[in-house]
């Protein structure tokens, strides 16, 4: 996956500083010298190679990452989207990544944390979203900001309580609140963590979390509308 980066001329440059002022991103700036390029904000729109006026501005790719497919078992198709080391978006990588997707098939996206570009980029024409939260002020700092979110994105959402306790918490009286469906509550357990620890599904371990999963799938293809 290739972003295309601004190359100055610096004989045919006049530091006119069209490009900087078009550049929404502030990736160029002129100086007595030179235009610099910082790489680092350069979103790859190549607005400034078309406005500037003396045609000093040539396009560069950098490649910034890259995506892998496989399938699992036969059964599973799975791709992953990786960024290059260094490398501070990967809005590019994720869109790349979900032009592959099979719309025809059930498709799960695991979302970056928090609510930057990125989860964004991620929600955009989904049919349903999954919060994952846990009972701590942490979690309801972040599963607030990302209920903003997808609502003002119109998605259909419900929440997952991780690690949680068995107690009435700030989670539900916030999902109460809001009136936030919480769809499943995966419990504060060590024969969970172990599993982890070991690479192993807690499905795996724990097979009655098989029927409860579908059960958790059956909700959201009838909150999604989805079949």
């Amino acid at each position: 996956i290739e972003l295309m980066l601004p190359g100055i001329d610096k004989e045919k440059c006049t530091r006119c500083g069209k490009c900087a002022e078009a550049c929404q991103f502030g990736a160029l700036s002129v100086f007595d010298t030179g235009v610099m390029v910082f790489e680092s904000l350069c979103h790859g729109c190549g607005l400034c190679t078309f406005v500037c006026p003396e045609k000093a501005i040539t396009e560069r790719p950098k490649v910034i990452g890259k995506v892998k497919t496989g399938r699992i078992n036969d059964k599973i198709d799975f791709g992953m989207g990786i960024l290059e080391i260094g490398e501070p978006s990967p809005v590019r990588v994720i869109r790349k990544l979900k032009e592959n997707i099979d719309r025809n098939k059930v498709v799960i996206i695991d979302s970056p944390p928090g609510t930057s570009c990125s989860v964004v980029e991620t929600l955009r024409k989904v049919d349903f979203a999954i919060l994952v939260t846990e009972p701590t002020p942490f979690g309801l700092h972040d599963l607030k900001l990302a209920v903003k979110i997808v609502r003002e994105m119109e998605i259909p959402f419900g929440v997952v309580v991780n690690r949680d306790t068995g107690s009435y918490t700030m989670i539900d009286e916030y999902a109460s609140e809001e009136t936030i469906v919480v769809l499943e509550r995966i419990p504060f357990d060590r024969s969970i963590a172990e599993a982890y620890s070991e690479g192993k599904l807690f499905t795996e371990t724990s097979p009655s979390w098989k029927i409860r999963f579908k059960e958790l799938a059956e909700k959201i293809f009838s909150s999604s509308g989805v079949s």
